[in-house]
C-alpha cells in the first residue's frame, strides 16, 4: 500500500485585469511558506458576474481567468485561508481534502 500524507487543496480563482496575482504569489512564497504553487491562465471564462473573459487569436486581452492552486497540511492551510480571506474576493477560494503520495 502505498504511503500518504492528508492535505488540504487550495483553488483560487482571480482574474489578469484585477492585479492580485503577484501580491497573492509574494505572499504564499515569502510569507505563507507554501511548498509549491502552480498557476493556470484560463482562455476564457467568467464569474459571479456574469461578464466574459476571453481572448482570440487576434486579441491579446489581459483580462483572462487566472487559477492559483496549492496544497499542505490542513493546519497550516486553515491559518493561511484566514489570512487570504481578508484580501481575495468571498466565492473565490475552493478547497478540499486530498492525499499526496510520501
Amino acid at each position: 500500500m502505498m504511503n500518504s500524507a492528508e492535505v488540504t487543496m487550495v483553488r483560487i480563482y482571480l482574474t489578469e485585469g484585477e492585479g492580485q496575482l503577484s501580491s497573492l504569489l509574494k505572499r504564499l512564497h515569502d510569507w505563507e511558506k507554501i511548498r509549491g504553487v502552480t498557476v493556470f491562465r484560463g482562455i476564457s471564462g467568467y464569474g459571479e458576474s456574469g461578464v466574459f473573459h476571453g481572448t482570440n487569436v487576434l486579441d491579446l486581452s489581459m483580462d483572462l481567468p487566472i487559477v492559483v492552486e496549492f496544497f499542505d497540511e490542513p493546519a497550516k492551510v486553515e491559518t493561511i485561508l484566514e489570512h487570504l480571506n481578508t484580501f481575495i474576493n468571498p466565492g473565490h477560494i475552493v478547497t478540499w481534502q486530498a492525499n499526496v503520495n510520501k
